[in-house]
């Protein structure tokens, strides 16, 4: 791996869990549990656009084992892997489609939420976990399309990547 490339993904995953860092210190946006913003899957979306699926896969994968770590949430860390996962392999299969990225988010929080409610189930076994799903579903329409929304106006601002695509 090139040196210019290993530092750019050493930058996008400080951002991202730097940005993961904080939002976990925010109150919740609603009482129930899992709905939160996903600001760091704005890291993850522009790594995939610039950079390519795989980095962008590494990029999350270390996000998440040192956000559990830094975070203390040990027992959070299957939650979080199997949401990111699934919310990565429906992101990577469409990302460069016709689709818009904002729209791309939005599939990509619908099945992070899903996945996370798969989790919960298996470890709860109590198939009522499901009912929150329809509440997690609408907010994950929500909270993707405004991650997209600003990860396609970063990715769209070329002042930031002109220096960047340059070398």
């Amino acid at each position: 791996m090139r040196t210019k490339k290993l530092a750019a993904l050493a930058m996008l995953t400080a951002m991202s869990l730097v940005i993961f860092m904080i939002e976990a210190q925010l109150p919740p946006l609603a009482p129930i549990p899992g709905i939160k913003l996903g600001l760091a899957n704005i890291v993850t979306l522009i790594t995939m656009v610039k950079l390519g699926r795989r980095e962008a896969f590494l990029v999350l994968i270390l996000r998440i084992l040192l956000g559990s770590v830094f975070a203390g949430h040990m027992l959070s860390l299957m939650y979080s892997l199997a949401g990111g996962a699934l919310c990565f392999c429906v992101m990577a299969m469409l990302i460069g489609s016709r689709l818009p990225v904002w729209v791309v988010s939005v599939f990509g929080a619908i099945a992070h939420n899903i996945g996370q409610v798969a989790v919960a189930v298996a470890v709860t076994r109590l198939g009522q976990i499901t009912a929150f799903l329809p509440l997690l579903l609408v907010s994950a329409i929500v909270t993707g399309a405004f991650t997209g929304c600003v990860a396609t106006a970063i990715i769209n601002n070329k002042s930031i990547w002109r220096s960047i695509d340059e070398n």
